[in-house]
């Protein structure tokens, strides 16, 4: 069922959904007639999401090197089926991605689960995230910030990726720990709800063998001081994606190193993009910032 949140798009929505610049959106329609745009009142250009689909497989066809004189020539029944046929082990990232940014705009659960059972037979969770869904997230955060997409679309997919993290991380944490030296207690902030990459974190931790305790997202400092009454040696893991704010960041720094980070044993990791904002005085040896998560699995 095509979603009622948006299904009429622009050309700079192609362009953001597509990769492929609407000046040569322009050109491919006017040239080779491969879009049927309606009009609005005032002569605007917008597109169903027949078109936009048509466009996604355009694109992949594109990338593999047909031409688009001879795409265009082909009857639109055609393409897909000619997308599924060349692509091979090696060569899915456009079609994957394209599959889910597809059932994200028509908040298709069944095509996001058949895309990704497919393409676990041929890979791992941990490249799916890798290769996947950490390209797909990106790509959210800006059509999310261009008005392609809206918060709901984000909303759809962000909790089907949760789904997939929750039940590869209740497989790993079945198997024994292998390592009992630290304890990392994974956290968000107060009225931080951005809990996917803490997610991802705690799959690498039980992947590599670690013991974690993962308390989720808006957790006050209290809580932490609470936790340290129960483990010796722990490593705090939090995301700062939009709290605490850039201007509030470093009073939150200063205070877990009063109550929480103010010994030997325990340190703090801090991802997410407000990290940035963080004051070089307010580090030290038992306080890190990473840019990524690979940074961090690559230590593990």
């Amino acid at each position: 069922m095509i979603n009622k949140v948006k299904t009429k798009f622009n050309i700079r929505d192609l362009e953001n959904l597509s990769g492929i610049k609407a000046h040569t959106i322009r050109i491919w329609e006017k040239r080779y007639n491969i879009l049927e745009p309606m009009r609005t009142d005032t002569n605007i250009r917008l597109y169903d999401i027949e078109n936009l689909q048509k466009l996604l497989n355009i694109t992949t066809l594109h990338n593999f090197g047909y031409k688009i004189s001879a795409i265009s020539k082909m009857p639109d029944e055609k393409l897909p089926i000619l997308v599924k046929e060349i692509l091979g082990k090696k060569s899915m990232a456009n079609h994957v991605l394209n599959n889910f940014k597809l059932a994200m705009m028509n908040f298709d659960q069944a095509l996001f689960l058949s895309t990704y059972n497919a393409v676990l037979q041929e890979k791992s969770f941990r490249e799916i995230f890798y290769d996947f869904f950490i390209p797909l997230l990106e790509e959210i955060g800006m059509l999310w910030q261009t008005n392609t997409i809206s918060p709901a679309h984000e909303h759809f997919v962000s909790f089907l990726i949760k789904q997939k993290l929750a039940s590869n991380i209740e497989k790993l944490l079945m198997d024994p720990v292998k390592h009992h030296e630290r304890v990392y207690v994974l956290f968000l902030p107060a009225n931080e709800i951005h809990e996917l990459g803490l997610m991802f974190i705690n799959y690498e931790l039980a992947l590599n063998g670690y013991r974690s305790v993962f308390l989720g997202e808006s957790v006050p400092i209290e809580s932490l001081k609470d936790v340290k009454t129960y483990f010796d040696n722990i490593t705090f893991v939090t995301y700062m994606t939009v709290e605490p704010t850039a201007e509030h960041v470093n009073d939150y720094i200063e205070e877990l190193k009063e109550g929480v980070i103010n010994d030997d044993k325990t340190k703090l990791y801090i991802f997410g993009r407000n990290s940035r904002h963080i004051s070089p005085e307010n580090l030290d040896e038992n306080i890190k910032i990473f840019g990524t998560i690979g940074e961090f699995s690559e230590g593990l």
